[in-house]
């Protein structure tokens, strides 16, 4: 009986003096600067942590990029070789941060073949069904890029971006979105079709970044 009461006793004082350490040590501040007069000057440093969820201590994170480009730039073409495009094609900008269009680039889909842009009448002698046709567009309202005649597969309209490619960050609903303007030349078709898959135009986007050099 005695040994039982002894056993209690110890267990009781280990947990009070568990206790006290557990309320020590949730009582400790981190160690600051002492002022010690008058007049005197402490220093705080202010840090910086990019987290997942925006919580001191969470996941480290980059901003989020999200940018909507158009899924389909549509063409029709009349029976007198008149061309019709969309007049609301735009580039949107959700992130949070500035972006911009670094790398526009074409390349024709199979049996298709991509030819200089100019008037239309430059492709009325081409032979029915040739399956050729030359692509203009514009970013943001800035300078028109068009293809030529040098590759028919694949070609760069735009190397880096200029004006009209950049677009600010979410917040800024007046200049978070640009539009694409564009047109086309394209030969004539002996069969009607209908939303024929001819070319895939690519869009890089990028950050807006501060230029370190």
């Amino acid at each position: 009986m005695k040994n039982t009461k002894k056993i209690i006793s110890l267990v009781l004082a280990i947990c009070m003096l568990a206790s006290l350490a557990i309320s020590a040590s949730a009582m400790e501040l981190p160690s600051g600067n002492t002022v010690g007069e008058s007049g005197g000057t402490g220093t705080s440093s202010v840090t910086l942590s990019s987290t997942a969820d925006g919580t001191i201590g969470g996941d480290p994170a980059a901003t989020k990029m999200s940018v909507t480009v158009p899924t389909v730039l549509p063409i029709a073409v009349g029976t007198d070789g008149s061309v019709a495009t969309a007049t609301d094609a735009k580039i949107v900008n959700n992130s949070y941060g500035a972006v911009k269009v670094a790398n526009v680039s074409i390349e024709a889909a199979q049996n298709w073949h991509l030819t200089a842009f100019g008037d239309k009448e430059t492709l009325a002698r081409e032979k029915v069904d040739s399956n050729k046709f030359g692509f203009k567009l514009a970013i943001g309202g800035g300078a028109a890029a068009a293809t030529d005649s040098k590759d028919a597969s694949k070609q760069t309209l735009l190397t880096d971006a200029i004006e009209g490619c950049f677009m600010s960050g979410v917040g800024d609903t007046a200049a978070n979105s640009i539009s694409i303007s564009y047109d086309a030349i394209v030969t004539p078709v002996s069969e009607a079709v209908t939303n024929a898959a001819i070319a895939s135009v690519l869009f890089i986007i990028a950050w807006d970044t501060v230029d370190l050099k």
